[in-house]
């Protein structure tokens, strides 16, 4: 599972890599396209968003993202058939990323079948607290499939312990208050808060939001087990194109 393959992954690597796509968009070729970049950078783990039409974590490049993605016909055919074809292709474990309103429309059990099936690892839910996914969680374990939760700055330390509790992989743990995409200062007090989570918890801990260059993943070494880069990636593809979507990834890697 997860946590083993972390560990096995940090014999040779200080710092994991994690990046994000969100599936359909600009469209599933331009996806696998930068699936293949990922792998050449040696990323380690990839999160495969589900779009929606709500996405309340994210900030407008994955907003914008979600709705294009839509307004293209992406729905669940999609996603797991490039699920699948992705986990069969690439080395690194795969996750689902997304909203509960579509886990719940799908229900928890044909998700976490087809999840499994398309070679899934497991799942962040971003708007699913974990009070109220006991049911998916346990369906989840039974088929082997991860449950990350989001440990987030504000959490007391029981809500930090519940998270952890109901957790089994690693930890998403956000930087800051938000939305995904805007820069976030590293600094003393997201030291404090990851040693907080530390605390809590014997799980790897991903740090996510706000990270955009190859600085801030140096700046995580030491202190956080894996960094996580959805936004900046994205906006590199659409502003950039493919050719310094590569060289951003790279800088990421050997930042590490």
């Amino acid at each position: 599972m997860l946590e083993q393959y972390i560990k096995e992954k940090q014999k040779t690597k200080s710092l994991l890599l994690m990046n994000h796509t969100v599936i359909g968009y600009p469209s599933l070729d331009d996806n696998w396209e930068m699936l293949t970049l990922m792998q050449d950078a040696g990323v380690d783990l990839v999160e495969l968003q589900f779009p929606f039409s709500e996405p309340i974590a994210d900030g407008p490049v994955f907003i914008r993202a979600n709705q294009a993605s839509l307004n293209n016909g992406t729905h669940w055919d999609d996603y797991f058939d490039f699920f699948s074809r992705a986990s069969a292709e690439f080395d690194f474990p795969l996750l689902h990323m997304g909203y509960y309103n579509n886990v719940f429309s799908i229900g928890h059990e044909k998700f976490c079948d087809r999840l499994k099936t398309s070679g899934g690892a497991g799942y962040i839910i971003a708007d699913l607290p974990v009070d109220l996914a006991t049911d998916l969680d346990s369906y989840a374990s039974s088929k082997e499939l991860d449950p990350i939760h989001i440990m987030t700055p504000v959490n007391s330390e029981q809500r930090l312990q519940e998270i952890s509790k109901a957790s089994s992989g690693f930890l998403y743990c956000v930087a800051r208050k938000g939305v995904t995409g805007h820069e976030t200062e590293f600094n003393s007090v997201i030291v404090d808060y990851l040693q907080r989570c530390r605390q809590v918890t014997e799980l790897p801990l991903a740090v996510g939001f706000g990270i955009k260059s190859a600085e801030q993943i140096s700046q995580l070494n030491g202190i956080a087990d894996i960094a996580i880069v959805g936004s900046a990636c994205l906006e590199v593809w659409e502003q950039q194109g493919k050719a310094e979507y590569k060289q951003f990834l790279n800088e990421l890697n050997e930042a590490r």
